[in-house]
């Protein structure tokens, strides 16, 4: 029996991570400049795409490659609810906007939560035919609904205003506390999922899936709530993406932003969720940071000239050096408190 003591504390310092939380997105609102916080609401976004994107791949293990698509289908839903009907008309150019869209109108956050459900009811729907196979099966059949999304995008011009996209997408005002709020809750209710449960038998499905049936697990069934739950949150990190870029196209959905995810979870340690947020932060900071090796570089007065794709390259070489030090990457399949403990035990 739970001690209510220990509950109500466990529920006040809960809520005091949450105060402190919006106190600090309200002051690097008020502290840093534009591009500053355009930074870090990017990495809010890919830490909510990270934590989710681990869920179905690190925690129960299936070897999936459909991140792109679902947050396509966020990024398109979410522009398509909260831009005007005025904005659609003008926009539409290789076609007639549909009238369906037309009609489609919401708040942002309405918009988001659509978006995520949207991207979860598809994520049912694909589990039925996914599920069926396995292992690098299973990954050349996600790889495929990605393309699909892709060319869905394209060669709809009437709803996605084909190859050119949607623009003029309506950037909310305090996106910064939005992304890190849902970069929060997503990082929260995960974790709370992965504890329960639930949680055990995708972890058991990662470790044995042979012998979780032999159990009595139901696989399909968990990992199918693993993926409709890792697709709603990457819908959701979709909608934030489109409003953070205000401009989207089928382009941007390609496998390139799969790949970067799966480096993300690698590196911080498949099956860690603290551990996809601190790769998200390197990935995505260090991609940042060394962004000056694009510039014309100079050395004591001496210009170096300029080296198109030398930042990419620097950027290659860390994760390399990371990786050979870190085979399991920065925290394995334990989380950042566990690391703690155990430091804390070798010490006595």
């Amino acid at each position: 029996m739970l001690n209510p003591t220990t509950t109500l504390a466990a529920q006040g310092r809960n809520l005091l991570i949450i105060l402190i939380t919006i106190a600090l997105l309200a002051g690097i609102n008020l502290l840093f400049n534009d591009y500053i916080v355009r930074v870090i609401s990017t990495v809010f976004v890919f830490m909510i795409l990270a934590v989710s994107y681990n869920l179905i791949n690190g925690v129960t293990g299936q070897l999936s490659l459909e991140p792109n698509g679902f947050v396509a289908v966020g990024a398109y839903v979410t522009a398509l609810f909260i831009l005007s009907s005025d904005s659609k008309m003008d926009m539409f150019e290789m076609a007639a906007p549909s009238p369906f869209i037309m009609v489609l109108h919401a708040s942002f956050l309405p918009a988001l939560l659509i978006s995520g459900v949207c991207a979860a009811v598809l994520a049912v729907c694909l589990a039925f035919p996914v599920f069926r196979v396995r292992g690098d099966y299973l990954a050349i059949v996600t790889l495929g609904f990605g393309f699909i999304i892709k060319i869905l995008a394209i060669n709809n011009p009437q709803i996605t205003n084909g190859a050119i996209g949607l623009n003029d997408i309506p950037q909310q005002p305090h996106l910064l506390f939005w992304c890190g709020l849902f970069a929060l809750a997503a990082t929260g209710m995960i974790l709370q999922l992965v504890w329960s449960k639930y949680g055990r038998m995708m972890k058991a499905i990662r470790d044995d899936e042979d012998a979780a049936i032999a159990m009595g697990i139901n696989t399909f069934r968990i990992k199918t709530c693993a993926f409709a739950t890792s697709a709603f949150f990457e819908g959701i990190g979709g909608g934030l993406l489109a409003s953070l870029l205000t401009t989207i196209s089928p382009g941007l959905f390609d496998f390139m932003l799969t790949f970067q995810l799966l480096i993300i979870i690698v590196l911080g340690g498949l099956g860690s969720t603290t551990g996809a947020l601190l790769g998200t932060i390197v990935v995505v900071g260090s991609g940042e940071w060394l962004r000056f090796l694009d510039q014309p570089l100079s050395l004591f007065g001496h210009d170096l000239g300029s080296y198109p794709g030398l930042r990419m390259v620097v950027f290659s070489l860390l994760l390399l050096l990371i990786m050979l030090f870190a085979r399991e990457g920065l925290l394995g399949k334990k989380e950042l408190w566990q690391l703690r403990r155990r430091s804390r035990h070798d010490s006595k």
